[in-house]
């Protein structure tokens, strides 16, 4: 009997309607949430003693707890399934944390497995109501392109702050492989003092870049994020000049990233 009722409840969490429902329901509550954390918690939390840093380190908490609850309620509500390897390594002070960018979801993913980071989030989410305030609250950096954005996001760094990166900038298109610009790069050989890789992979791809969150995968996704071994910005740093040592470690970063992903 047990072994009949899986793979029901397996075909079950794949019907596509359902799933089309629990997709939309995830967005809508994810807005909610963002609503919710701005014009709720955040001014509760303010309440509670203890200076700026600790209020930001409670933000910071406040929003990776929601975003891993919102990854719950994606698997729990069959839209997805999710793995991580290796989280414990990830939230070390100075820490630079690089993902590639496969989908909408990922920095939900990662956040939620941080307690207190710092993340370079795209200019765009600071004009979303639904997103302005977590962000802007949590002190995250505006990816503006600017050489002041590259200083502060290395500033984070030596103060001792775990930084989250894509490299890429915006998500991977479809069937190409990641292309790093050189920014990453020179923010971690300004300021990190570890590099820690995190490899992402989402199969059947959904969410990816000009797809609307209507358009879903025939079947469940996958969602795995491994987490990768350190890389020390010192070795690069030792004898080039900034500009020749930031390119040598992007060109690292690439060839890595391909690798790795290759295998996955």
């Amino acid at each position: 009997m047990d072994l009949a009722a899986a793979p029901l409840s397996a075909r079950r969490r794949d019907f596509y309607p359902w799933r089309l429902v629990a997709t939309g329901l995830s967005f809508l509550f994810f807005g909610i949430g963002g609503l919710l954390l701005r014009l709720v918690w955040f001014p509760l939390l303010s309440l509670l003693p203890g200076g700026p840093l600790a209020h930001r380190r409670r933000v910071r908490a406040a929003i990776s707890r929601a975003f891993w609850l919102h990854a719950q309620f994606m698997y729990r509500t069959g839209v997805l399934t999710f793995e991580v390897d290796g989280a414990e390594r990830l939230g070390r002070p100075g820490q630079m944390v690089i993902a590639n960018h496969p989908s909408l979801i990922d920095v939900v993913f990662l956040i939620s497995q941080i307690r207190d980071a710092n993340c370079i989030v795209k200019q765009g989410l600071w004009r979303n109501p639904c997103m302005r305030g977590p962000i802007s609250t949590a002190e995250y950096i505006s990816n503006n392109g600017s050489p002041e954005m590259l200083e502060q996001a290395a500033d984070v760094l030596r103060e001792g702050q775990t930084l989250v990166v894509f490299p890429e900038g915006t998500r991977t298109t479809p069937g190409q492989a990641p292309v790093f610009h050189r920014g990453a790069a020179a923010i971690a050989l300004r300021g990190a003092r570890v590099i820690t890789p995190v490899f992402i992979t989402v199969r059947p791809t959904t969410l990816t870049k000009a797809e609307p969150w209507y358009s879903i995968p025939y079947r469940r996704t996958q969602v795995r994020l491994r987490v990768g071994a350190d890389i020390d910005p010192a070795t690069f740093n030792a004898d080039a000049p900034l500009p020749i040592a930031s390119r040598r470690l992007n060109e690292h970063l690439q060839h890595l990233y391909l690798k790795e992903l290759a295998s996955s």
